[in-house]
């Protein structure tokens, strides 16, 4: 089954927890703080795997969840990272995050990996606070949460040529007549559901790699028919090659078919509209194939046009060794042209917090603030204290205060509600 389309969420795992311990040996009553920090969370990673042409493995998964580190112990004994999960995926995969619309990779070569989800760190155990002022802290953290993403993951096929055009157009025959792909075949409309890839190989040893493209009609790019599944996967091509039925065996004017399509591909993306364009007239062995040759050249006299019989297999070596002309001079693009600021992951404008009253309870919000709530033992009066001086270090006193908020209070950070102190 093809699956070129996929929604899930991923969890990465959350850090192991710090440890909480002081060194105690018979002969060494002032033993000092000796607890070890916990271990990595999981990350999520995507691997490319070249082998797999489709996600349809993916398709059965709805939430990936990353395995917690390991908890730091006394002694100062650390937490063990915890494994990876490693996902594969085809070439050619895009992931985009649902909930900012950014796109966070595209993955076109084999092997590439991507971390689209960082496990949490681990929590560090109180060995690591001891300071010249306080040599025997009592207090730990908690491991990190690790990052949690809604994804949407997309496989858009690399291909050097894609073949266009309406249904029943011939585009399955020539690519089995001109690869080793056995594309299924009949005559009627639709009869390619996905796409096939095939391997082009000239005699002069040039190769590249084309694909048939399921069939276009009007309203494709708003979805009718086959629609946006067909013009995603156009968009890595570098050349169109638009393949006519020149012969109009269906009734249908040649010149039409192909104003149709190039309104169908404007519409959904005018760089995709913009690519080199290679216009093959099919089925020239059919009686009326010559005079509409004619008007289609006379109508578009600027456009490269390369007549065609599959079925008698005439022109094919000519259209082949112009296509891989073409691709020779036709630069490598970067489908998104990402870069690093793209992909960083940053809370909004880089606020540490949110406030807004609700029933009379200061709600904050915060990536920042949340983050150090969870990592925070509470049991611990130590780790309360230092919970409260990074709180007025972010400045969440003053802007409470500023918003009129009163001693006694109540201030609410996730489900947990305390009492303010200015």
């Amino acid at each position: 089954m093809f699956v070129d389309e996929i929604k899930i969420r991923v969890e990465a795992g959350n850090g192991g927890d710090g440890c909480t311990s002081f060194r105690r040996e018979k002969y060494v009553p002032m033993g000092g703080p000796d607890g070890g920090n916990g271990g990595r969370g999981a990350n999520i990673v995507f691997q490319v795997d070249e082998s797999l042409k489709t996600l349809v493995d993916l398709s059965y998964k709805k939430i990936i969840k990353g395995d917690k580190g390991i908890n730091g112990k006394g002694a100062n004994k650390y937490g063990a990272n915890a494994s990876d999960i490693i996902i594969k995926v085809p070439v050619g995969t895009t992931i985009s995050d649902l909930d900012s619309n950014k796109v966070l990779a595209d993955l076109i070569k084999n092997g590439e990996e991507f971390i689209v989800a960082h496990g949490g760190r681990g929590g560090r155990g109180n060995k690591a606070f001891a300071t010249h002022d306080n040599p025997a802290p009592k207090f730990s953290e908690k491991g990190e949460p690790g990052e949690t993403k809604n994804l949407k993951v997309e496989l858009k096929i690399l291909a050097d040529v894609g073949l266009i055009g309406m249904p029943s157009v011939g585009k399955s025959s020539l690519l089995a007549l001109i690869s080793a792909s056995k594309p299924k075949i009949a005559a009627y409309h639709f009869t390619t559901l996905s796409p096939n890839l095939g391997m082009v190989r000239l005699r002069d040893y040039r190769a590249f790699v084309m694909a048939d493209l399921p069939g276009l009609i009007a309203g494709a790019s708003e979805g009718v028919g086959l629609g946006t599944t067909f013009l995603k996967h156009a968009e890595r091509t570098k050349i169109l090659a638009h393949v006519i039925d020149m012969g109009a065996i269906e009734g249908r004017k040649p010149w039409e078919d192909y104003e149709i399509i190039r309104e169908e591909i404007s519409k959904y993306d005018e760089k995709l509209a913009s690519k080199q364009e290679v216009i093959v007239a099919n089925k020239m062995d059919l009686p009326e194939a010559s005079d509409n040759l004619k008007q289609f050249q006379a109508k578009y006299p600027d456009k490269i046009i390369m007549p065609i019989s599959v079925a008698n297999n005439t022109g094919i070596d000519a259209l082949l060794t112009m296509l891989a002309d073409l691709l020779d001079k036709i630069p490598p693009e970067d489908l998104y042209n990402l870069t690093a600021e793209e992909v960083k992951y940053t809370f909004a404008d880089n606020v540490p917090f949110t406030i807004h009253k609700e029933d009379n309870v200061w709600v904050v919000e915060g990536e920042q603030i949340e983050k150090l709530f969870k990592m925070t033992r509470f049991e611990e009066d130590e780790a309360v204290l230092r919970f409260s001086r990074k709180l007025k270090g972010m400045g969440l006193d003053d802007e409470l205060e500023r918003l009129g908020a009163k001693p006694g209070d109540e201030v609410q950070i996730l489900d947990y509600i305390f009492e303010f102190k200015s």
